[in-house]
């Protein structure tokens, strides 16, 4: 909102007066022609005052003739005015001088870096990277050489399958495409075994090629080798294959939580304050409203940069500091309610991470109380796919 109000003075705005029968009429014609209409105050019934945006001014007033409504102008606010009413002065001349000189230095520097990460997948700590390798907020864009940056980046990390940057005015530009990341893929014509690829109890298990080195109701270890890669002939002895088979055996997904019987939470009050400051560069100024009197709150500060046009940020933000208030509650639950909060929040936790939830074939719950919390154990048994194949190394 505030960036808007900024905007706003700077092309400058009017503040009318509209008096009429048909105000509500008036206003409706306005909305739905989309002229951006603020501060709306009603005087009386058939008075009130608002501030709209110049360019909008003549053909308001062509609406207010049409709804029998008479418009007049109360204030004119604003850059443009303000230009108006002091051009013939050296000290604004030298102002205004000064701040096309500093708009004019600004362009030469990045001041925004926007990262573009492909169907939005998200990289963790990129910009890190990419400001160790060069590319920072207020480096002179003379000196940033793309190419070097991509490769100084792309040489740190593995999970990067293209990458770009493009200066647009004082605005860098990072488009990423993440690494998908693949098994090992073993040609057909290559030697492998099939081994396991977690802890299990084998519960079928088929043999297309190669030799199988265990049987059902064996119990593996992640690594084991589950069908060999080779076959051995009465006639032709022991030939080298390409392992294939159906393995399938009973894997564990186990949790546990501690639920206390007293417990504080956080409830929020919906009292909010709503602090503002400026950001010039890295130099920071608050305006001075105080720091919240809540006794419990949370701080969300979001950081809005300015810009002139769609690519040409300016080195200035509007800091936005919001304190969410909320009380410490004290909840007590009995023992059975205790279990059932646990039991749930751990069944969530494990279903994201079984993949087929159709192969769940038994769920075993242990509780043990204690005097001011109850521990619970909750073991989920699954069917699953364990084999992989693995390259035989001569």
């Amino acid at each position: 909102m505030i960036i808007k109000k900024i905007i706003n003075y700077i092309y400058g705005y009017l503040r009318i007066i509209v008096e009429g029968y048909y105000i509500e009429r008036f206003i409706n014609i306005c909305r739905n022609k989309k002229y951006m209409m603020w501060n709306i105050k009603r005087v009386n019934d058939i008075r009130l005052t608002l501030n709209v945006e110049i360019k909008h001014y003549k053909e308001i007033c062509k609406i207010a003739k049409k709804t029998q409504c008479k418009v007049k102008i109360k204030a004119k606010r604003g850059l443009p005015f303000l230009i108006s009413k002091y051009k013939k002065r050296k000290l604004f001349a030298i102002f205004l001088i000064l701040i096309i000189s500093t708009i004019f230095l600004s362009s030469n520097f990045v001041w925004n870096i926007e990262i573009v990460e492909e169907n939005g997948l998200e990289m963790e700590h990129i910009m890190e990277d990419i400001s160790v390798a060069g590319l920072k907020i207020g480096e002179m864009k003379s000196k940033i050489d793309t190419k070097e940056i991509i490769n100084k980046v792309r040489l740190n990390r593995d999970d990067i399958a293209w990458m770009g940057i493009e200066l647009k005015g004082t605005n860098a530009i990072v488009k990423l495409v993440k690494a998908e990341e693949k098994p090992e893929m073993i040609a057909e014509d290559e030697y492998c075994n099939i081994v396991s690829t977690k802890n299990g109890v084998i519960t079928k298990i088929t043999a297309q090629d190669g030799t199988a080195n265990v049987k059902v109701g064996d119990t593996v270890s992640e690594g084991d080798v589950l069908i060999n890669g080779w076959m051995e002939g009465k006639y032709t002895g022991i030939r080298y294959v390409h392992a294939k088979g159906e393995i399938e055996a009973r894997v564990w997904y186990t949790k546990s939580k501690t639920i206390e019987y007293n417990a504080t939470e956080k409830h929020n009050t919906g009292n909010v304050k709503t602090n503002y400051g400026i950001k010039i560069n890295n130099f920071k100024i608050n305006f001075p409203k105080g720091v919240s009197n809540f006794k419990f709150y949370d701080t969300i500060e979001n950081e809005n940069k300015i810009k002139l046009f769609s690519n040409f940020y300016l080195p200035i933000s509007i800091i936005k500091t919001t304190y969410q208030e909320y009380e410490e509650v004290q909840k007590t639950y009995s023992v059975e309610e205790a279990k059932a909060l646990g039991i749930q929040e751990i069944e969530e936790e494990l279903e994201k991470e079984i993949e087929n939830k159709d192969k769940i074939v038994n769920k075993n719950i242990n509780t043990y109380e204690n005097e001011n919390s109850i521990d619970i154990y909750v073991t989920y048994e699954v069917l699953e796919n364990i084999g992989t194949n693995e390259k035989i190394v001569f």
